[in-house]
């Protein structure tokens, strides 16, 4: 008799060699409600009035921004010389947070040990001005406060134990000549090694934070905080790869990058083929709802969608398999029915 282990294990060898995504390229074969936006760029964001939509014109580059009315593009960072950013993101006021090293050393460092908060004004000619503290991957930015949320790990803080991350919520203060980080508070502390955390989103009156829990053999889970009482709960409830992303503005449901798809096309399960799916953030896990399908063809994924404030809109971007986490090929618009 074969070990119940052994079998699960050429199980998912067998998945995996059943490979059945199509050939070809999946904007060609864009549905109705999908339009290219840009053909270069990458995490988007939307403007708080929905007018426009920021993005990053490439990993270690510059931000940009782009008229949804004229399509007309605009460099936000090019007289920064050798812009190194990785996010760019809107802040309550209209102004802009970006994320990023001081300049590019290779992919590992700059991305982790020195990854640091820059705050830049949305005035033409305006340089970004560091507000003096790094964080782990990317934030959480509230729709109508100057506060944000990010992840400390012992990459940017030394003094961590190791395999600890720090949720951490602060203000920003822009009534002197130099925006500043006030009312700093560590909201929630794990220091387990099997699950790095990453701040997303604000919901329900700000008093949830909606999380992505990063786990060993390239798995993730959607979790919430409740900023209020410190409970954690997992709204996925799935045992692969669900990292959360965008959220609906009834803080009802979030966007999910979702290997799901990988039970039925096959290949390999994990970050790189992911699509983009519909969560309810009830706690079962059970309400899941495929939006994109760009990962039926092969080498093609989906990733990085953000929600319009007025919930009409997805933002995301065209990616591929083989690259890392957060690269993109363009941003596209998807018009919810």
């Amino acid at each position: 008799m074969i070990p119940s282990k052994l079998l699960i294990v050429l199980s998912l060898l067998l998945i995996v060699a059943q490979d059945k995504r199509k050939e070809g390229n999946p904007l060609d074969h864009l549905p109705a409600n999908i339009e290219i936006l840009t053909h270069f760029g990458e995490r988007a964001d939307f403007s708080p009035d929905n007018k426009r939509v920021a993005f990053m014109a490439k990993s270690f580059g510059d931000a940009m921004m782009i008229d949804l009315e004229t399509r007309i593009i605009r460099c936000l960072t090019c007289n920064v010389p050798g812009a190194a950013f990785l996010r760019v993101m809107h802040l309550a006021n209209g102004d802009y947070l970006l994320i990023g090293p001081d300049h590019f050393e290779n992919i590992n460092i700059s991305r982790s040990r020195d990854n640091e908060l820059w705050y830049l004004k949305n005035e033409r000619g305006a340089k970004p001005v560091k507000l003096g503290h790094k964080l782990n991957e990317g934030a959480a930015v509230s729709k109508n406060k100057m506060t944000i949320a990010f992840t400390l790990t012992r990459s940017q803080e030394p003094t961590l134990p190791s395999g600890t991350s720090q949720l951490i919520v602060v203000d920003i203060d822009t009534s002197g000549k130099q925006p500043v980080l006030t009312n700093r508070r560590i909201v929630y502390e794990n220091k387990d090694p099997g699950c790095t955390m990453e701040a997303q989103d604000f919901y329900d009156n700000h008093s949830k934070l909606s999380v992505s829990c990063y786990e060993p053999g390239d798995r993730a889970s959607v979790m919430s905080l409740d900023l209020k009482t410190g409970k954690v709960t997992n709204m996925s409830n799935y045992v692969g790869y669900s990292e959360v992303e965008g959220i609906y503005p009834d803080g009802k449901y979030t966007l999910v990058e979702s290997d799901r798809q990988c039970n039925w096309l096959g290949g390999e399960f994990g970050m790189r083929n992911i699509d983009i799916w519909k969560l309810k953030l009830d706690g079962t896990g059970k309400d899941f709802e495929r939006i994109t399908t760009f990962n039926d063809y092969k080498g093609a994924k989906a990733s990085n969608p953000v929600i319009s404030n007025d919930g009409r809109y997805m933002a995301f971007q065209s990616a591929r398999t083989s690259d890392p986490a957060g690269v993109g090929y363009g941003i596209l618009i998807y018009t919810f029915k």
